[in-house]
């Protein structure tokens, strides 16, 4: 796919989901904000994981950097007289930065570890990350950093409600950072992502530094990560190290998979059930008549029970998760269809061709 028709695609898609905040109410506006926070994480995991083959179990530590670094940076802005789009942006692109560079500290140590070590490694991060934020008194411990209020901009407060503008901006973010992963993903450093996947040898004697591929994909996931975590807390106006644990790390891996495992589509899949499933959970749990006390105890751990067995019906039923899912079926539709297509018939002679010449050949006389 062209890098031209890939810009356009986003651009569209950004279009249309604009167009559908118009028919959905408040609360549905903010879990479609949530969704796109999400999905920049989950797209930059499904990329790290998918694409270069490294384990991240870390990722809700590096959505935590970009929300701290959003959060400081817009209060900093407000302190010195900055407001509106101008603080946003640096806002955004400091939580970026901040994201990235833990992510290439964290690239650079796993240039050299591979497998469980990767992963105990980033499994640690996201343990430490949170107890260092409560203990750091700057960040206002467990309590976590609380920003202004931002409502929506003057000219459209008579025309769209605080949770459709900030769905708008989670929508905008969301398809900045999932439109560089697709350029990523067509181009050349895609290709030498799954190079070095597939065979980290063959790669380095192709001309392919394996090291130097594996630390950016580890910036690049980071720096969508981080983004997440910025619009996560323009979300909800706050960040806070409670939100970023290890059971969020663990949820965004299996949304990935569960999706489909390097697919983009696959990662907006798994970030829309992270959002809704346990929406539906509780909803369900609701209308059951439970004791007060089973309602409590299962609030928190029955969503993580519902993605645990989807994980083992889909690894055994779809590997490829739901959109592998989706493909093969579009693959047997349009199989069916050859199948029962009339055969084309041969057509038949004209009647104005000329009749064929026979041989000018006479039997000779005995």
């Amino acid at each position: 796919m062209s890098a031209r028709r890939t810009l356009l695609l986003g651009l569209g898609g950004l279009i249309l989901a604009i167009g559908l905040t118009f028919l959905l109410d408040p609360y549905r506006n903010y879990q479609l904000a949530l969704v796109a926070a999400y999905l920049c994480a989950t797209a930059g995991l499904t990329v790290l994981v998918g694409l270069s083959g490294q384990l991240s179990l870390g990722h809700a530590a590096l959505m935590a950097a970009g929300g701290y670094g959003f959060a400081l940076t817009s209060q900093a802005l407000t302190s010195a007289g900055v407001g509106g789009l101008p603080r946003f942006l640096a806002a955004t692109v400091a939580a970026a930065v901040v994201a990235g560079v833990l992510g290439l500290l964290l690239g650079l140590a796993g240039a050299r570890l591979h497998g469980p070590y990767l992963a105990g490694l980033t499994l640690t991060l996201v343990v430490a990350v949170p107890a260092v934020a409560a203990s750091v008194g700057a960040l206002q411990g467990d309590r976590g950093v609380q920003m202004q209020f931002e409502g929506v901009p003057g000219p459209l407060r008579a025309l769209i409600a605080l949770e459709q503008w900030q769905a708008w901006v989670a929508l905008a973010v969301a398809a900045v950072a999932v439109t560089g992963l697709a350029l990523v993903r067509d181009g050349r450093t895609g290709l030498r992502m799954r190079a070095v996947r597939d065979d980290e040898v063959a790669a380095a004697l192709a001309g392919i530094a394996p090291a130097r591929v594996k630390v950016l994909a580890f910036v690049v996931s980071s720096v969508t990560a981080g983004l997440g975590g910025a619009v996560l807390t323009f979300v909800t106006q706050s960040v806070s190290p409670g939100a970023y644990t290890v059971s969020l790390s663990l949820l965004l891996l299996v949304a990935v998979v569960v999706g489909g495992l390097g697919s983009l589509l696959g990662a907006a899949l798994g970030a829309v059930l992270l959002v809704l499933l346990p929406w539906l959970v509780g909803t369900v749990t609701d209308m059951l008549p439970l004791p007060s006390q089973v309602t409590q105890r299962i609030d928190g751990t029955l969503p993580l029970l519902v993605f645990g067995l989807l994980l083992i019906v889909l690894v055994a039923c779809a590997p490829g998760g739901l959109a592998g899912a989706l493909t093969a079926a579009r693959a047997r539709r349009r199989a069916r269809r050859r199948l029962t297509a009339p055969a084309p018939t041969t057509a038949p002679p004209s009647p104005t061709a000329p009749a064929p010449r026979e041989s000018a050949r006479t039997p000779t006389e005995g």
